[in-house]
């Protein structure tokens, strides 16, 4: 590849961080922790069209799948940790990726800057 050429993983990567992110907190349920079972319930602290950062009192590890399903309304979808951050006195801050998007999520595609 020649100096200054872009490939296409380039734009892919320049598409995803121009969607738009909005501080927006959903009820939701997450689900699928390999060593603590069961459902935690929490909010996201933004969500995009894509994915959400949601706040866990799990640790959680980049690359795990976990299932988030929307308290109210119909949206469920499997979705990848694409990074888990601590914050203090709140647990972790969990970057989502959805990966198999099912129902209505709260933010549309198309929402570019």
């Amino acid at each position: 590849m020649r100096i200054g050429m872009s490939t296409t993983k380039d734009k892919d990567i320049a598409t995803l961080r121009r969607e738009i992110r909005v501080p927006m907190e959903v009820g939701v349920d997450i689900s699928g922790h390999a060593r603590v079972p069961g459902t935690e319930a929490t909010f996201t602290q933004n969500v995009s069209a894509r994915g959400a950062r949601v706040l866990s009192v799990r640790r959680w590890k980049t690359n795990d799948h976990l299932v988030i399903t929307m308290r109210t309304g119909s949206f469920q979808s499997i979705a990848r940790v694409a990074y888990c951050m601590p914050v203090p006195q709140a647990g972790y801050a969990v970057g989502i990726e959805f990966l198999a998007p099912r129902g209505q999520w709260v933010v549309s595609e198309g929402l570019e800057r």
